[in-house]
C-alpha cells in the first residue's frame, strides 16, 4: 500500500508531462498487475506445499508398505509354528484316545484321571484351534491390505510416471517450435518436473521497453500455439532485469514496475494470439533480485515461463 501511494504521489507531480488518461491507465494496470501477483504467489506457495506434502506421504506410504510386508512375513511364520503345535496336539490327543481306549477297564480312579487329563487336552486343543483361526482371519485381512496398499502405490507411481512423460514430451515440442530463436538468447530446459523457457531481454525488447519486438513476438505466438491445447498446466511468465536504476519520469519508472510490465505485455501477445485459457496464466515480476549470471547483467535482463504440470490427481490419490 504504501508503494501504491508513493507512485500516486510521484503521478500528481508528473501529471503536467504525462497525459492523465494515460498514466491512470498505466496505473490502474499496476494495481491490477500487483493484486494478481499476490493471489498468484500464494497459489505458488500453496502448490509448493502440498508438492511438499504429496513427497512426505509418498514417503511414508512407501515405508508403510515395507512394515506391513515385514509384519505379514511374520504373521505367517506364527501360522505356520501354531499350525504345527496344532497338528501335534491333535496327534496327542489322538494318542490318548488310544490309551484311554485301553486303559478304561483299570479302574474308576484312573478312568477319572484319563478323563480329567483328556478333557484339558481337549480344552487347550480347542483353544489352540480358536486361535488358529483368528490368526488365518488376521493374516488374510493384512494380506488384503498389503495387496490394496501395492495397488495404491502402483496408481501413484503410473501417475508419476505419466507426469513426467508428459512433461518430457512437451518439453521437445516446446524445444522444436523454438529452435530457430536458440541462438538469439533463449533456452529450453526441465528442472523439477516443470519446463523453464528463458529469453533474454535483447530478444523482446528494446533497452527500457515493455513493448516486445516483432522477433520476440513471433518466438512468443509460437509458444502459445504450442501450449494452447495443454489444458492441464499452469504457465507462469516472470520478468526479470538487472540491478541498473532507471531514471525516467514517467512509467515504469523502476525495476519493479519494468519486470511487470514486461511480464504482463507477454501474457497479452499469447493470450491474444492463441486459445490458452487466461485461469492457466499469472504474470509476476521479479525486478533485480533473482539474477543467473553475476558478470553478464544481459543475462539477468530476461523474461522466464515457467511451465508446471497440474498435480491435482496425485493430490486426490494422496489425499484419500
Amino acid at each position: 500500500m504504501k508503494g501504491f501511494g508513493f507512485l500516486f504521489a510521484v503521478g500528481i507531480l508528473l501529471v503536467g508531462c504525462v497525459p492523465a488518461k494515460k498514466y491512470n491507465d498505466l496505473l490502474e494496470k499496476e494495481k491490477l498487475c500487483s493484486s494478481e501477483l499476490e493471489k498468484y504467489k500464494t497459489s505458488a506457495l500453496n502448490f509448493e506445499a502440498s508438492a511438499s506434502n504429496f513427497k512426505t506421504k509418498f514417503e511414508i506410504l512407501e515405508k508403510d508398505v515395507k512394515q506391513l510386508k515385514a509384519d505379514t512375513s511374520k504373521m505367517g511364520e506364527e501360522y505356520r509354528t501354531l499350525h504345527a503345535r496344532y497338528y501335534k496336539l491333535a496327534s496327542i490327543n489322538e494318542a490318548l484316545e488310544t490309551n484311554f481306549n485301553k486303559l478304561r477297564l483299570v479302574g474308576a480312579e484312573e478312568y477319572s484321571r484319563l478323563t480329567s487329563e483328556l478333557e484339558a487336552k481337549q480344552i487347550e486343543l480347542q483353544k489352540r484351534e480358536d486361535e488358529l483361526i483368528d490368526l488365518e482371519k488376521e493374516l488374510t485381512a493384512r494380506e488384503q491390505k498389503l495387496i490394496a496398499q501395492e495397488s495404491r502405490l502402483a496408481e501413484l507411481n503410473q501417475i508419476i510416471r505419466e507426469k513426467e512423460e508428459a512433461t518430457k514430451l512437451l518439453k521437445e515440442k516446446v524445444s522444436n517450435a523454438l529452435k530457430n530463436f536458440e541462438n538469439k538468447g533463449l533456452t529450453v530446459i526441465e528442472k523439477d518436473g516443470k519446463i523453464y523457457v528463458s529469453m533474454e531481454a535483447k530478444l523482446l525488447f528494446q533497452s527500457g521497453s515493455i513493448d516486445v519486438e516483432a522477433e520476440g513476438e513471433e518466438a512468443l505466438i509460437q509458444l502459445a500455439k504450442v501450449l494452447e491445447t495443454e489444458k492441464e498446466l499452469e504457465i507462469i511468465v516472470e520478468g526479470h532485469t538487472d540491478t541498473d536504476k532507471m531514471s525516467s519520469s514517467k512509467h515504469p519508472n523502476n525495476n519493479w514496475e519494468l519486470s511487470v510490465l514486461r511480464s504482463t505485455s507477454v501474457i497479452s501477445i499469447m493470450a491474444n494470439n492463441s486459445n490458452i485459457d487466461p485461469v492457466q496464466l499469472m504474470a509476476a515480476g521479479r525486478s533485480e533480485y533473482h539474477p543467473v549470471d553475476a558478470v553478464d547483467k544481459a543475462k539477468n535482463r530476461r523474461i522466464e515461463i515457467i511451465i508446471s504440470p497440474d498435480l491435482d490427481a496425485l493430490y486426490n490419490l494422496i489425499a484419500d
